[in-house]
């Protein structure tokens, strides 16, 4: 079966970095499009960063210029790279995968359990 599992998660301070990774299983990951989500407390998940089989990328507005996602066929990972982060992009982070660009990110197939990320101020 298909098995996303994120990493890297943790407490940061305000303006620090930090790198999710999400590691692939049971499926053909160089066929699908890997996004990334994110649900801060009290509040519906959205999506954050997706990039496509063709290493093609999207960004929600408030994290272009800060965030990139990346991935790499060889090791079926995608990475989330945060920069200058902020509080308010505490969340539980999730990923996410689907055959399509545009499912990936509206309504994806399969999802990970997630990832804690806390940035203090």
């Amino acid at each position: 079966q298909v098995q996303l599992v994120e990493s890297g998660g943790g407490l940061v301070q305000a303006g620090d970095s930090l790198r999710l990774s999400c590691e692939a299983s049971g499926l053909t990951f160089s066929n699908y499009a890997m996004g990334w989500f994110r649900q801060a407390p009290g509040k519906e998940r959205e999506f954050a960063a997706a990039i496509s089989w063709s290493s093609g990328t999207s960004y929600k507005d408030s994290v272009k210029g800060r965030f990139t996602i990346s991935r790499d066929n060889a090791k079926n990972t995608v990475y989330l790279q945060m920069n200058s982060l902020k509080p308010e992009d505490t969340a539980v982070y999730y990923c996410a995968a689907d055959s399509s660009f545009r499912k990936v990110k509206t309504g994806a197939k399969y999802w990970g359990q997630g990832t804690q990320v806390a940035v203090s101020s």
